[in-house]
């Protein structure tokens, strides 16, 4: 989707265009195989539908319905979509060895004001010929999502500037997130530390303990992106920006005696 040859516009120019983090300027990115994005996007529904299936069953659900896909193929896509089941697998759900991880904090804790607890995760976004990659950061009490990022790479960069532009906001009193290597590098908990923040992390194993994040992507994937057939990454920008705003200023939400997250979050 970047061009790099001498004549074309900046990179910069075309990141903004395009409407990707600047993160990914240098990341040339190849059109993978109209089959892998198929079983790609099949895998996201199905993870989506059941976040508590694994790739064993993920296999077995797939071959019923016709794909000659192995487990190990199906475990290696999903490390590069930057998924888990119960049973966590590479990527994203395996931290960097030097990295220290954080106990969870909100077992039988609710949240019970604005910006006491905060959740982030990163989910896979499919386009037509291709996916891109969601993170979001959402306070727990109001469900207000407070920023999100898109990027085409699993760099740290656009979670990043998620997290900067949430601080710009306010600053929550917990940060709770999975183990994986993005959210246990100290780019993203020494600032947090230093904001006097507690940081709090999903146990091993443990895929639904952010389960408002989860809920949060059932709902922008059944309402949203699987109605829209995004056929680039501007295409998917656009769309989500105008789901989230309706999320956080018009849609009801039951959990919320059908308020709307804009009325508790800023209150």
């Amino acid at each position: 989707m970047v061009e790099h040859q001498a004549d074309a516009l900046a990179l910069s120019t075309q990141a903004d265009l395009l409407s990707l983090s600047r993160s990914s300027l240098y990341y040339k990115a190849v059109s993978p195989p109209p089959e892998e994005v198929a079983l790609k996007h099949r895998i996201d529904e199905l993870y989506t539908a059941h976040p508590f299936y694994g790739s064993r069953k993920l296999t077995i659900l797939l071959a019923e319905e016709g794909h000659l896909i192995n487990r190990k193929r199906v475990q290696r896509y999903m490390r590069e979509m930057g998924i888990q089941g119960i049973a966590p697998g590479p990527n994203l759900s395996k931290r960097l060895s030097e990295h220290r991880v954080y106990p969870y904090l909100l077992r039988n804790r609710s949240a019970t004001r604005p910006n006491e607890i905060w959740g982030c995760d990163i989910t896979y976004i499919r386009l037509r010929h291709g996916w891109l990659y969601l993170v979001a950061i959402l306070d727990w009490w109001s469900r207000y999502v407070i920023s999100w990022q898109l990027d085409q790479t699993l760099e740290l960069g656009f979670v990043l500037d998620a997290l900067a532009q949430a601080r710009a906001i306010a600053t929550p009193e917990i940060w709770n997130t999975d183990q994986g290597s993005h959210f246990t590098s100290p780019h993203i908990t020494q600032p947090l530390l230093d904001a006097g923040v507690q940081i709090s992390m999903d146990g091993k194993g443990r895929a639904l303990d952010n389960i408002f994040t989860e809920r949060l992507w059932r709902s922008v994937k059944y309402e949203e992106v699987y109605l829209s057939d995004y056929a680039n990454p501007r295409a998917a920008r656009a769309g989500l920006a105008r789901y989230f705003s309706f999320y956080n200023t018009e849609r009801p939400h039951q959990a919320l005696d059908y308020r709307r997250p804009m009325e508790l979050y800023f209150g």
